[in-house]
């Protein structure tokens, strides 16, 4: 370290910065580093040993590159203190740097062993230079122990198993060993009493490794997600194209769904059975969980729901049917269902369910709950499940919902629930099915912090 008189003129300032310039950019190009690699950890909310000890590493590494320059020796008046704490970075420094290592896995199952030594060893040395002991004897005692601990570094990364490396791994790999080797060389001669600072360059190539590997990582990351985009809109125009489309103009009944999935693909399913001679029968289901594989298993209700068309009149006839298909076949998820047959000759309607929600039924202004529940679907091959007939009258409305519709919360946890729901349907009295069913799902969005659910809406006029 060179001394710097009080007197300096001008150039001598200008000659002290030049000569320490590439120095000061490193280490603040380090600090920046390390304090990415914290903010990343921070971001993604999850501890990350590698990144955590790489980024306290860096950061400690280009204070250190500051602390030893000698423009800010020149700013800083001389004292022992100074002094004293130039000396402590090299021994701090070094403790992060065998974490780092030791959470890479270039040291092996030794690292497990040597890094608590290594590190006592230089907290130990950060006491004694805080005691004011011998700078000379701490400095050769800190260049023996790197020594050491890079050599152990380099046999290690030639004795391991190479068969497994991958591309990044040996990229990794040859940057560190380049870093160990500058670094081995610094404490070597540091030994003999010699001062280079070559290791800052070795350091330097290894963050450009890291960086190199990280924006590798990153494009390729970027072209699976690209990739699974493409993939989910597929699937999500297949599932559309399982739905039905708009229910047929009819004489009798007067039918609008509204299916807003929570991803791009959902486990909401609904479907339209019998519609013909005055007669619907209208079915909607919810698959638990979300994304594709409960998309996959609504497919699944689709298929299971047309092969019981046959039962379309009698509505537990046709649940039963649905689980007995599904049992076995839905990796243990399940599956809510409701099914309503609208007879407009007859005047009636039979319901039965599935562990869902209850119907609504909608007359003169006052809201009915309608609920005839059994089991839910998938869980046992031999459930039974029952229906209950009521008189349909002209004028009359049935809504079949899902739960994410009544389940929504707003900032305090608040679900929107039944209650709501049914003042909201007395509020709509008048209203014609499009509009009544676009207020329900704009009043719970409106609701709800963020969609946490499927949301599936089925509202029938019976005209």
């Amino acid at each position: 370290m060179l001394l710097i008189d009080s007197q300096l003129t001008a150039s001598e300032v200008l000659h002290i910065f030049h000569r320490d310039e590439l120095y000061l950019f490193l280490g603040s190009s380090f600090m920046t580093v390390g304090l990415i690699a914290l903010g990343f950890i921070a971001i993604r909310r999850r501890f990350d040993a590698l990144l955590f000890w790489l980024g306290i590493f860096a950061i400690l590494y280009g204070g250190r590159l500051w602390v030893q320059s000698n423009f800010l020796a020149m700013m800083v008046p001389p004292s022992n203190f100074f002094f004293r704490l130039i000396v402590a970075q090299d021994f701090l420094v070094s403790i992060p740097g065998f974490f780092f290592f030791q959470a890479s896995g270039y040291l092996g199952r030794i690292g497990r062993i040597l890094t608590p030594v290594f590190t006592v060893l230089m907290l130990s040395l950060l006491v004694a230079n805080s005691l004011g002991a011998s700078v000379l004897l701490l400095r050769h005692i800190n260049n023996g122990v790197l020594i050491v601990a890079l050599l152990i570094l380099i046999a290690q990364s030639f004795l391991r198993d190479r068969k497994a490396d991958t591309k990044d791994f040996v990229i990794i790999r040859n940057g560190l060993l380049i870093f160990a080797a500058f670094a081995l060389w610094n404490n070597i001669v540091g030994a003999f009493g010699f001062y280079t600072r070559v290791e800052p360059y070795g350091f330097a190539i290894f963050l450009c490794c890291l960086g190199y590997v990280a924006s590798r990582r990153a494009v390729e990351r970027d072209q699976q997600l690209n990739a699974l985009h493409k993939e989910l809109d597929v699937a999500k125009r297949i599932q559309l194209s399982i739905l039905p489309p708009m229910f047929p103009v009819s004489p009798h009944f007067k039918v609008v769904a509204r299916y807003v999935p929570m991803t791009s693909v959902a486990g909401d399913f609904y479907d339209f059975l019998a519609v013909q001679d005055g007669k619907a029968g209208l079915l909607i289901a919810d698959v638990s969980g979300h994304g594709v594989p409960a998309a996959l298993i609504a497919s699944m209700v689709k298929l299971a729901a047309t092969s019981q068309k046959e039962h379309a009149a009698h509505p537990a006839e046709l649940l039963a049917g649905m689980n007995t298909t599904l049992c076995g076949n839905t990796q243990n998820q399940f599956v809510t269902a409701a099914y309503v047959y609208l007879d407009a000759e007859a005047g009636e309607l039979r319901y039965a369910a599935a562990g869902h929600p209850p119907m609504l039924l909608i007359r003169d202004g006052e809201v009915t709950t309608v609920e005839e529940n059994g089991i839910m679907l998938a869980l046992f091959s031999h459930a039974v499940y029952t229906s209950i007939a009521c008189k349909l009258r002209k004028g009359d409305r049935i809504v079949l919902y899902t739960d994410g519709i009544i389940e929504a919360e707003d900032t305090k946890e608040e679900q929107f629930g039944s209650e709501r729901l049914r003042a909201l349907l007395r509020e709509c009295t008048g209203f014609s099915p499009d509009q009544t069913a676009d207020l329900i799902l704009a009043r719970v969005r409106a609701w709800s912090v963020e969609q946490d659910d499927d949301l599936t809406l089925l509202v029938c006029d019976y005209t």
